[in-house]
């Protein structure tokens, strides 16, 4: 079992999702944010009591950017040559097999990461066992 070279407890500065100004009120204005342009607007101007705008300081630490929850960061594979730019970064990256990757490529990839000491973080997707089948 490979686990992370460092493990930091990873925090968040803000959970909550931004949402765009206005979006509670109606339906075709969509929560994804957009920042507020108008002359007169109050979020733009930062009223109190106001949602709150994105800003660079609500960013994460540079050292948990990225991590996983298990201390590792993603890297996505689609083949087992990828596996092999993991070799020496076993410890830190954690391989993630992409969504259009046939069972019989899982299988490879599965069987060359356990060889490499690589750790794949959706390792039972579409693989079915022999007592299953």
């Amino acid at each position: 079992m490979v686990t992370p070279l460092v493990k930091h407890a990873i925090v968040k500065k803000r959970t909550k999702k931004f949402k765009r100004h206005q979006s509670d009120r109606y339906k075709k204005v969509d929560e994804s944010w957009r920042k507020p342009k108008g002359i007169d607007n109050r979020v733009r101007r930062r009223f109190k009591g106001q949602i709150a705008m994105p800003k660079i300081g609500y960013g994460s630490n540079q050292k948990t950017r990225h991590l996983l929850p298990n201390g590792f960061k993603k890297f996505l594979v689609k083949n087992t040559s990828d596996l092999e730019l993991l070799l020496m970064h076993n410890r830190v990256y954690a391989a993630e097999i992409a969504h259009n990757i046939s069972s019989r490529k899982r299988i490879a990839i599965l069987e060359r990461a356990a060889q490499l000491n690589v750790k794949v973080t959706n390792a039972g997707a579409r693989v079915r066992t022999a007592e299953n089948e």
